[in-house]
């Protein structure tokens, strides 16, 4: 086959879509494939060498894309390499078009998925390239000033493409990455998270071992150690975890993770957010920058194996850590989390199976022998899944989750999880209370059902529970409860589809060599026939109920309703199956039935009816012959017999039995169409009797049958979908059905039945049509010449019977043909169809009928539009053929699509990704291979643009403006479709379109007006013909749009008009992607298509081009940039035209406005009339326009901004200190020069020019880049613009904003209030005046001085956000000013600036701290020395109040956050400026100074390779803290919140100062916790005990702040993540405070433990030691005096037990039965006046603690019963009448225990002996229970 195959390709195909070989007409497949790859090859080839990007390259693009659907990878390796080099090198031109791009990039992915088929070796791929196009797009410097536009989907398409990519990066690529994006690694700034990204995107991961030290190698240590070192998850960890997921994945075996495996699942297990302890804070970053579930399961998989087995260990752990958390009674928002990951992770450990047992092996390294997942592995893997599995079923978000992940786990071990699963199934199928339990159990055994029936040598005794499943499930066909019924169709169908429903017993005495098992089946199998019947009855009984009569009254629709249809769908599609599955003897007998129930009632057609007609359908499908006999004689008989009379033909209303027999006739002939054959005059006769009847549902019926016979006998399909190729009918001596339970399809053996036209069925089809169609096609036509009378319903029945002619026989109708409209494109290529054969040969001896009815078409159409255009029906039928002659070739798109996605969905559901290749159940394989014969069917390209389809074009246009609504509406559905299928269609329609909105024409009336609107804006899927990214659609569209406005049609009093007004613009706006001008290709590229048509196999069918003919390409490039930049110009100007129309509507000026911005672009300026435009525009009345113009100017200003050179600097120069060898990060001798210091600021002009000034805060924390640019001295700079040297469009803006009287305007509209409370700092106003003063340096300032000098003296919002807008775009334009200007604008500033922020307000502070962040951003700190001396001064003078300090530290803040680590003298004398001023009374400066402090110490980072900060040290200044909270620490007695009297006279004591004190630093304990990058651990740990003193322990909001934020800092620092070397010294503390005199202390370490241990727990079970000591610790407070420190330890006992963090082993059994037995004394008798006794006796205490310790065990496993639970319960119940609080005790757990095994407790009582269980129960329902 394959060298056959070889010869007539003549190479070897690197992968074809297999599914071709099975077509009936497969023979012809390899020529016609290389005839196409020829021509495409060929023609992309000289596309490229002729430059012609638009249309050429692109449509034979598309071409190729289309190749790859139909054949595959169908080429030479050769080419494949060619193809993929030549779209690399296009998809990187520079400067391409979006559009374009993201077309080649899509095809390019496409050609690159199988990685299989091209090693490294084959095929290098440069990565910068690649890089520089992310980076111009994602990070684009010009796209937030609107001077470029890219679609949403463009990130998406790059990501894949770097993906697809990386894998061929030569292998040199690692160091290139980390050089370039190491210096990015500043983790203060915005730049970490793109390095990070960078590098999960690019960094290559699958080399082979020899090639590691270049590859992971060489970051792996560097980027594992930050990730352990990184405490407070930051966006970009995220990112990290995903790299490490795919080294992992890609590396199984080359990476040792063992030392790290503790911390990765600690991390893991608090990535899911899980609730733990009572009240608990989450921090928002922790939501919002989780890991993703995808790959965290991908790396857990790629762990596991290995000789240690370290990873199994911690999974089983992270199990049974989160195993409550699945039970259904609990929900969240982690929930979904927890399913991903349940549902994800079989699935990936099945993938990993399949690569490392079954795969092909390739060019990728395969996975080493010692690291290869073991048997045991797998085993071991499935048992820790298990549990939460089973649980998970019957949860609260369903089923689904659950089920596939057994479908996975049931491929590996099915004897582990389907016997469980199965005996959750049969009590479910039982109960009839609880429909939610069998629906979930049904979904899980459909996933399993492959696994169950295939048995195995694991899992034998599978099969056998196919019956008895089968039968139980029959009562769940019930009409009354849908979702069962749906369910049980679905789980009946599955396991027939797997199973011969054969009786098989009689070989028990035929055949001896039968074992045991199959000797079970066979027996088991004679109930085949009784289930079959018992099926056929529920249906019966669901037919009965839903009768029309039953369930509606008169009134309500007779459609079926959407409920209806899908229980009709379940039950048509399950009887198929079931009958498909039949032995012979079984299917007669079913199929007696149903003809009986069928003949012997008569049904109403519409839900019963269908239903009926449905199962008869099924049974003809299956075996036509047999059913046939019986149905059709009958049905024709019945009509006949009906009709004898000739009146019954006219009547309005039909007799029911008529109907019924002709809607049963028109079922049952959708069979095999030659075994039609037999019974054609019969058919024939019914439909020359019923085709003409005058009822609407008669005739319908009547069409219906004549579409099945037709349709039958003309297409191309296959006949049979049984499970074993040639059905069950031979002598069970030879063939066994039971051997092939399960049996999947063998792909190279389907033996598909075919239905291909015989010539007996062609000519039969021919005649049917000359018969009937030929006369309605004359009347129709003599009707429209006006020579006969018809009546409306007369020519809707016509009209009715050619379309469904048109739809039974379209496949057999050669499509339209004619002259093909030329003149659209112009093109060096030619651009001319593929012709794909689908098995029809057309005749062309005969009467073209698609031609006929097209012509009697439009002439009827023309007859009616100008007669009776009310005639709407009629409309609706012939808009209906219209679409149908020119797409129907025998199938529908839309009916593709649906078939296409249920067919992956069914794949889906019963695939085996274990063993792959295919092996999926036959009827599936043959459904596959039927989609592909439709999809080159639907392929088949009807594209090119002929003159019948632009006549068929102007007749849909002419409906879609016509008069009623309903009929433009469907016209234009048909003719958005048109648009979308023809080449370069629009080209010719839109210019029609557009006459209709002309303003001169005064003859278009509303009616066409909107139609021609929504012509333009097309539907949701389709084209938009108002924005075509192409000029010469847009220099149309845009003006005509704009010019319909002054339409004499155009009504804004209509809201309907208005609307699609604004559905247009906001349309154009959201699809605009910017339009290419510069379409150059480069030469490498023109080179790589030159190898294209060199090559071989195929030889390409044109030659390479000569040269003359490359010359004329070159010269065609040049013309079509030209050309382009001419229609761009002519665009604008025409706009700007319409602008100056005096009756414009100003909607429409809006829109026009709107278009222009669009119009902006970064690679050519605009033109000056725009500009002057756009200048006048901004002191515009309405305040939608100036929000436009400001944007377009700032971006006008971009477009103006002048280069600035740059010179390489080497920073050892100007450091002179030589940078050490190795990683060495923060603040060093080498990158001192950059930071702030204060004795040496530029202050004069000479210092100003030697400053080496860097702009970009990143730059040298980490290391230096190797090639260092800053900006060249001032001297060799272009000098300051002068008003002589300027250009036009500079001269037009320099003479408006030195104009007094414009700028006056300008400020006024500036500081009006825009939405009252809700304005913030507005960015876009910023760049503009950034721009302003960038480009023109201080040329406006004098201008504008006077009004920024009124503005902040006026306190009001509007006005101080105006002055806040303008000076943080001075303080920026300033960038490159002279040092003179600078200094002269300081001066200036710094006066003006004191005076606004005293005047400081609420609702301006934000917009001050945004002014001076953004002033800030980016800038050297040397540069600013003004303004941060300035903000510097006292920020806590004290004279505002204290809402100005507040504002006043946060306006400094801003400014100081953005210098991060290069202002450490700033920091420390800000610190010591605070420091006596943390006892500040006010709340506000409180919290102000802890989110300042925040701030100052980020920079304390500890992270690997990084040297200690410059910056102020967390550590000293703990210290200092601690030692004036002393009193606090030292003394006993409670702390209050003393509110002392403001500024009382005198001093107040060292223990009022400490607790102002402490409230300040609680303030930035809190704000700390979800910023920093790591917790100062042991500073945190000086205050814990200060911390447990105050902290209440009710959950009481009445507390005051000081309790409740101490709380809140213990929430916070519980969860925190942990280092190893930290946990020791945590317990140390909190074993210390545990033995405090206060009993909330001891009760909040409880707390506090829980929460630690839960969110660091793999880490601390990681060292032996910290569990000893954390039992150690609970154990002791168990006999504590407090009875609730008791009861928590109790609590969080089980809590530990619960999460198997600590084991419930003998020795805490037998210490806990120990202090049980502990005596207590007697009571003694007291005279009745004594006081009681309140303190408890150490005995009780103890007593009481090992009940609690029992208790706390029993509630440790809420949902099973463990061995030893049975015995504790025996000890636990012996304390039931000890004193309190013992007794309470015993009480709260028995009730406990009882209400969480209350739902198994038929599966719990096994575990108990008889004895057990009668004290139980008498405890359990004893009166004490009620007590």
């Amino acid at each position: 086959m394959k060298k056959e195959q070889a010869e007539i390709l003549g190479f070897v195909p690197q992968k074809e879509i297999v599914y071709n070989k099975l077509l009936p007409y497969a023979d012809k497949l390899d020529r016609e494939s290389n005839d196409i790859l020829a021509q495409i090859k060929g023609n992309l080839g000289r596309a490229v060498q002729f430059r012609e990007l638009w249309p050429g390259v692109l449509f034979w693009t598309r071409k190729l894309s289309t190749y790859l659907r139909l054949y595959g990878r169908k080429f030479s390796k050769e080419d494949h390499v060619l193809f993929i080099k030549l779209l690399y090198e296009l998809v990187t031109i520079p400067n391409l078009e979006i559009s374009m791009m993201q077309n080649f990039a899509r095809l390019l992915v496409n050609l690159l998925k199988k990685k299989e088929l091209l090693s490294r070796d084959d095929l290098e791929l440069p990565w910068r390239p690649l890089y520089d196009l992310y980076e111009s797009i994602l990070y684009s410097k010009t796209e937030h000033l609107g001077l470029n536009w890219f679609p949403n989907s463009v990130e998406n398409v790059l990501k894949t493409l770097v993906k697809s990519c990386r894998l061929y990066f030569p292998e040199s690529a690692t160091q290139e990455m980390l050089d370039e994006w190491r210096p990015l690694l500043c983790p203060f700034d915005v730049t970490m998270q793109k390095a990070i990204g960078y590098f999960e995107l690019f960094l290559p991961t699958i080399m082979s071992p020899e090639q590691h030290h270049k590859g992971f190698k060489l970051w792996f240590d560097e980027l594992m150690d930050l990730w352990v070192s990184v405490q407070n998850l930051p966006a970009w960890e995220g990112n990290l975890v995903n790299l490490f997921a795919r080294l992992a994945n890609d590396n199984i075996g080359y990476v040792n993770w063992d030392p790290y495996i503790p911390k990765i699942f600690t991390r893991i297990l608090r990535s899911f957010n899980l609730p733990v302890g009572t009240s608990q804070m989450v921090v928002p970053r922790y939501l919002t920058n989780s890991y993703d579930i995808g790959h965290v399961v991908l790396w857990i998989s790629s762990m596991l194996g290995g000789l240690q087995k370290q990873a199994q260990i911690q999974l089983n752990g992270l199990f049974s850590s989160i195993a409550s958390f699945y039970h259904p009674s609990n929900n969240g928002r982690w929930l979904m989390k927890l399913m991903k990951l349940l549902q994800r992770l079989p699935a990936s450990v099945v993938r990993r199976l399949h690569r490392e047992r079954y795969k092909k092996p390739c060019w990728i390294t395969p996975v080493p022998t010692s690291h290869r997942l073991t048997d045991q592995d797998v085993t071991d893997f499935v048992e820790s899944m298990k549990q939460p599995v089973l649980m998970a079923m019957f949860s609260k978000t369903g089923s689904m989750d659950a089920a596939q992940a057994l479908q996975n786990l049931a491929l590996m071990r099915p004897e582990l999880v389907i016997p469980p699963v199965l005996e959750k199934t049969y009590p479910a199928m039982e109960t009839l209370t609880e429909p939610h339990q069998l629906t979930a159990t049904l979904s899980c055994m459909i996933g399993m059902a492959r696994s169950l029936l295939s048995g195995g040598r694991h899992y034998p005794e599978g099969p056998a529970h196919v019956l008895p499943l089968l039968m139980r499930a029959l009562p769940g066909v019930d009409p009354n409860d849908f979702s069962k019924c749906m369910i049980t169709f679905q789980f009946i169908a599955t396991f027939t589809t797997l199973v011969p429903l054969v009786d098989c017993s009689s070989a028990l005495h035929e055949k001896n060599d039968l074992t045991e098992m199959e000797r079970e089946l066979c027996s088991a199998s004679a109930e085949f026939e009784d289930f079959v019947l018992q099926f056929m009855d529920r249906c019966f009984a669901l037919i009965d109920s839903s009768t029309l009569e039953q369930t509606r009254e008169e009134t309500e629709t007779e459609k079926m309703t959407h409920l209806e249809s899908l229980v009709e769908l379940g039950l048509s599609s399950t009887f198929s199956t079931i009958l498909t599955q039949c032995s012979m003897e079984i299917f007669k007998v079913a199929l007696e039935k149903v003809f009986n129930f069928a003949t012997t009632n008569i049904f109403e057609t519409r839900v019963a009816g269908r239903m009926v007609a449905d199962m008869c359908r099924a049974s003809a499908k299956c075996h036509p012959a047999e059913s046939l006999r019986l149905f059709v004689p009958h049905c024709c008989n019945a009509i006949t017999h009906l009709t004898a009379n000739e009146d019954v033909l006219k009547e309005e209303e039909l007799d029911k039995e008529l109907l019924w027999s002709l809607q049963l006739l028109s079922e049952v002939t959708r069979v095999d169409g030659e075994k039609l054959l037999p019974y054609r005059t019969q058919l024939v006769q019914t439909l020359q009797l019923t085709l003409r009847m005058r009822c609407k549902q008669g005739y319908t019926l009547a069409c219906n049958l004549l579409h099945h016979i037709l349709r039958s006998t003309a297409l191309t399909y296959p006949t049979d979908y049984c499970s074993v190729p040639g059905g069950f009918n031979k002598p069970l001596q030879e063939y066994l059905p039971i051997k092939d339970w399960g049996r999947p399809g063998d792909l190279w053996h389907l033996e598909i039945q075919w239905h291909v036209p015989s010539a007996e069925e062609t000519a039969f089809v021919f005649y049917v049509l000359d018969l009937l169609l030929q006369p309605e096609l004359q009347r129709l036509q003599r009707y429209a010449q006006g020579e006969q009378d018809m009546s409306r319903d007369d020519v809707l029945q016509s009209l009715c019977i050619v379309q469904h002619c048109l739809l039974g026989a379209g496949s057999m109708l050669p499509p339209l043909d004619g002259t093909i409209v030329t003149g659209l494109v112009p093109s060096l290529l030619s651009l001319e169809e593929t012709k794909l054969y689908i098995g029809v040969d057309y005749d062309k001896s005969r009467e073209n009928y698609r031609e006929a009815i097209c012509k009697v078409m439009r002439q009827l159409l023309h007859y009616i539009l100008e007669r009776s255009e009310d005639d709407t029906k009629s409309l609706f039928a012939i808009i209906k053929i219209i679409s149908d002659l020119m797409h129907f070739k025998g199938s529908h798109k839309h009916e593709f699509d649906s078939r296409w996605k249920s067919f992956t969905l069914v794949k889906k559901s019963m695939e085996n990704r274990l063993h792959g290749k295919k092996q999926h159940i036959r009827a599936l394989l043959i459904d596959r291979v039927l989609l592909q014969h439709e999809m080159r069917k639907l392929l088949v390209e009807g594209c090119e643009y002929k003159t019948v389809h632009q006549d068929l074009l102007r007749d849909l246009l002419r409906l879609s403006t016509s008069t009623y609504s309903q009929v433009r509406s469907k016209a234009q559905n048909v003719f958005f479709t048109a648009l979308g299928t023809y080449n370069f269609c629009c080209r010719d329609i839109t210019p029609r379109v557009l006459e209709l909105l002309e303003p001169t024409r005064t003859d278009v009336t509303q009616q066409q007006f909107k139609g021609a609107l929504y012509c333009l804006l097309g539907n949701h899927s389709g084209v938009c013909l108002a924005n075509l990214h192409d000029w010469d659609c847009i220099t149309q569209t845009w003006p005509a749009i704009v010019r319909s406005g002054l339409s004499s049609a155009m009504s804004l009093e209509k809201p309907s008009i208005v609307r699609l007004f604004d559905d247009l613009a906001d349309k154009v706006h959201r699809q605009y992607e910017t339009i290419g001008i510069d379409f150059t290709v480069p030469e490498s590229a023109v080179f790589l298509g030159r190898c294209i048509t060199d090559s071989r196999q195929p030889t390409p069918y044109i030659g390479t081009p000569v040269d003359q003919e490359l010359e004329q390409g070159l010269a065609l490039q040049q013309d079509k940039n030209q050309d382009a930049e001419q229609k761009y110009e002519a665009l604008l100007k025409d706009l700007l035209e319409c602008l100056n129309e005096r009756d414009l509507p100003w909607k429409f000026e809006h829109i026009a406005i709107g278009f222009l911005s669009l119009l902006l672009r970064d690679d050519y300026l605009l033109p000056a009339p725009a500009v002057l435009f756009f200048i006048r525009s901004l002191n515009h009345d309405a305040l939608v326009v100036r929000k436009m113009a400001i944007a377009a100017v700032a971006g006008i200003l971009k477009q103006l901004k002048r280069p600035r050179t740059k010179i390489p600097v080497s920073p050892c120069d100007i450091s002179s200190v030589t940078e050490p060898e190795g990683l060495v990060a923060g603040d060093r001798p080498g990158n001192d020069w950059l930071q702030y210091h204060g004795d040496s600021l530029p202050k004069t002009q000479q210092d100003w020019d030697n400053f080496r000034f860097v702009e970009k805060t990143h730059w040298g924390y980490y290391c230096w880049p190797k090639k260092l640019m800053l900006y060249a001295p001032e001297a060799e700079q272009p000098k300051d613009l002068a008003p002589e040297n300027m250009n036009e469009r500079e001269r037009i803006i320099y003479d408006h904003f030195t104009d007094p009287v414009f700028i006056k305007q300008l400020i006024e509209f500036l500081s009006l209030e825009d939405r009252k409370g809700k304005d913030k700092f507005n960015p876009r106003r910023f760049c503009l005046f950034k721009g302003l003063f960038r480009n023109y340096s201080d040329a406006f300032l004098s201008v504008l001085k006077p009004h920024m000098e009124r503005l902040a003296e006026d306190s009001h919002e509007s006005t101080q956000r105006c002055v806040a807008e303008i000076i943080a775009g001075l303080v920026r334009g300033s960038k490159h000013w002279s040092f003179g200007k600078v200094e002269a604008l300081w001066a200036f500033l710094i006066p003006l600036m004191r005076t606004a922020l005293s005047k400081i307000t609420v609702e301006t502070y934000a917009d001050w701290g945004t002014c001076v962040a953004t002033a800030c951003e980016s800038r050297d700190p040397r540069k600013l020395h003004w303004l941060l001396e300035m903000l510097m001064e006292c920020p806590l003078s004290g004279e505002g109040g204290s809402f100005v300090d507040a504002c006043h530290l946060y306006v400094l803040q801003g400014g100081l956050a953005q210098q991060e680590w290069r202002v450490p003298e700033l920091l420390h004398r800000l610190l010591s400026y605070l420091e006596p001023k943390l006892t500040q009374v006010y709340k506000n400066v409180r919290e102000r100074i802890g989110s300042v402090l925040t701030y100052i110490f980020m920079i304390d980072v500890n992270l690997p390779c990084t040297l200690p900060t410059k910056s102020p040290h967390i550590a000293e200044f703990t210290e200092r803290v601690l030692s004036q909270l002393k009193p606090l620490i030292e003394g006993d007695e409670e702390i209050q919140n003393h509110v002392v009297e403001e500024n009382g006279v005198g001093e107040q004591d060292e223990r009022t100062q400490a607790i102002k004190l402490f409230k300040t630093v609680l303030k930035w304990l809190m704000a700390s916790a979800g910023r920093s990058f790591s917790t100062p651990v042991p500073q945190q740990l000086q205050l814990l005990p200060l911390l447990f003193k105050i902290a209440p322990v009710e959950n009481d909001d009445s507390y005051d702040e000081l309790k409740r934020d101490a709380k809140t800092c213990l929430s916070l620092m519980s969860q925190g993540l942990l280092y190893p070397q930290q946990i020791p010294l945590v317990l140390k503390v909190l074993h210390e405070i545990a033995g405090s005199s206060s009993w909330h202390a001891r009760f909040s370490v409880l707390t506090y433990l829980q929460i630690m241990v839960f969110y660091n727990l793999f880490t601390i079970l990681s060292t032996e030691q910290a569990v000893q000591d954390v039992r150690a610790l609970v154990i002791r407070l168990l006999e504590d005096e407090q009875l609730e420190v008791r009861e928590m330890a109790a609590t969080t006992l089980s809590g530990f037990l619960q999460c198997n963090f600590l084991a419930m082993d003998a020795s805490m059994q037998t210490h806990f039965e120990a202090l049980c037995k502990t005596r207590l004394p007697k009571k003694r008798k007291r005279d009745l006046g004594s006081v009681v006794d309140t303190i408890p006796s150490v005995d009780l205490v103890r007593r009481h603690a090992g009940v609690l310790g029992l208790s706390a065990c029993i509630l440790s496993s809420p949902y099973d019963v463990p061995t030893w639970m049975p015995q504790l319960l025996m000890d636990l119940s012996a304390h039931l009448n000890d004193t309190q609080p013992i007794e309470m005790t015993v009480k709260k757990t028995l009730s406990n225990f009882r209400r969480t095994h209350h739902d198994n407790w038929l599966e719990h009582k096994q575990q108990f002996t008889d004895d057990q269980l009668v004290v139980l129960t008498d405890l359990l329902v004893s009166p004490c229970y009620y007590a």
